[in-house]
């Protein structure tokens, strides 16, 4: 009797634990299902993200398997982009954290080409002084009159979007900026032999500058639009980065080439460099529009549509400037480039005076890019998730006590 009681008591406990087993390996499972779903959903929010996202790319196949999905590894929550983005940037490679696709090659490739234009900065400054003769004060309206294009580019944005040129808003521009700004160089290295003829040709060659910066930024704002501080840091890190670059590979060579065969030469090699832009056009990823039609009619509501469309976005402009996020930051911005720079008169300063020539002023700007790169590396690892109100604070006292040291 005590036997069958003892051989009862194992049978209920054998029972017990084999229904605590089962009821383990159903959590298990049930929590599998979970982590899967949420994998699965994190998936989902990611073609949300692409089809909010306008310079968002669809990855080679869209259809990933369970596994696939859940081997992705999800940095943060913030950018679905970048976490799924990591199997194409295997291809395309990545910079400063982005991926290199032919859009953001030719966003890096403009902006590496405004800092190699700087290889003609001091060969316009020799110029000005020692083969037109001009004093320092018609040095310094010149060279005011020549940053005239950047104070009207919104003007550009609406050109580009209300006027397309050969079906495209954006590839056709950047090439003919690349190709006005080699007409302004050439014509300075071949012809230009009076101050006026140089104004000009200085003014449009900064309007072609001026202009591509305008469609390579919208295209920078599409790209950052929904994305995390971060990802918008590391687009801004590629574009600041690619310019520094430039200004590198110009800075040294931009004064041993005036010394050692003078500023034409100089204007005729800067001359190539514009003509980087138009070969990159070709990369920018945009659909081509409907050719418009021969009809009078049609053209006149086209235009008379234009028109509407300028001056609503002209009201939506005025209304965005007037709230005190905006204003107070423009204002900021607009003070701080109102302050006189002393550029003309140190230049005249250190080749009169303390007798620099131009090699030595290319060192000095040798050291000024790699400066500016060294800093771009510093925002990109510890400052891009640092709140802006707190690097703007920081800098401009930083940047005033250091102006403070040139008096």
């Amino acid at each position: 009797m005590a036997q069958r009681q003892g051989e009862s008591v194992t049978e209920s406990e054998d029972s017990a634990s084999g229904k605590h087993t089962a009821a383990a390996r159903h959590e298990n499972v049930m929590n599998g299902k979970k982590e899967k779903s949420a994998c699965i959903s994190d998936s989902g929010e990611y073609m949300i993200a692409l089809m909010w996202h306008p310079g968002a790319t669809v990855p080679d196949s869209v259809d990933l398997a369970e596994d696939e999905v859940c081997s992705l590894e999800l940095p943060h929550k913030t950018s679905h982009l970048e976490s799924v983005g990591l199997r194409k940037s295997k291809r395309f490679g990545n910079v400063f954290g982005v991926e290199m696709s032919p859009d953001t090659i030719a966003i890096a490739m403009v902006y590496f080409v405004q800092g190699i234009l700087g290889l003609s900065r001091l060969a316009v400054s020799f110029f000005l002084k020692d083969e037109l003769h001009l004093d320092p004060a018609e040095t310094a309206f010149l060279t005011g009159i020549s940053s005239l294009p950047w104070l009207i580019k919104p003007l550009y944005g609406f050109i580009s979007d209300g006027v397309p040129l050969f079906g495209y808003r954006r590839r056709s521009y950047l090439a003919l900026c690349g190709l006005l700004g080699a007409l302004c160089w050439g014509s300075l290295a071949m012809f230009i032999d009076s101050k006026y003829g140089a104004m000009a040709a200085i003014l449009l060659s900064s309007l072609s500058v001026a202009f591509s910066d305008v469609v390579v930024d919208s295209m920078v704002v599409e790209k950052a639009r929904g994305e995390s501080q971060g990802a918008s840091g590391s687009l801004q890190s590629l574009c600041w980065g690619s310019a520094a670059t430039g200004g590198i590979a110009s800075a040294y060579f931009s004064g041993y080439l005036v010394e050692t065969y003078g500023t034409r030469y100089v204007f005729g090699v800067t001359a190539v460099m514009p003509l980087i832009t138009s070969a990159v056009a070709g990369l920018v990823q945009e659909e081509p529009l409907k050719a418009p039609s021969d009809d009078p009619k049609v053209m006149l509501s086209k235009t008379a549509q234009f028109i509407s469309t300028s001056k609503s976005q002209l009201a939506f402009l005025w209304q965005t400037v007037k709230e005190p996020s905006i204003f107070w930051p423009t204002l900021f911005i607009f003070l701080w480039q109102a302050t006189p720079t002393s550029d003309t008169a140190m230049f005249f300063f250190t080749t009169n005076h303390l007798g620099f020539g131009p090699e030595f002023l290319g060192r000095v700007r040798l050291v000024t890019a790699v400066a500016s790169l060294v800093g771009v590396g510093l925002y990109n690892t510890y400052l891009k998730d640092v709140p802006l109100r707190n690097i703007f604070l920081w800098t401009t006292l930083l940047g005033t006590a250091l102006g403070l040291l040139q008096g």
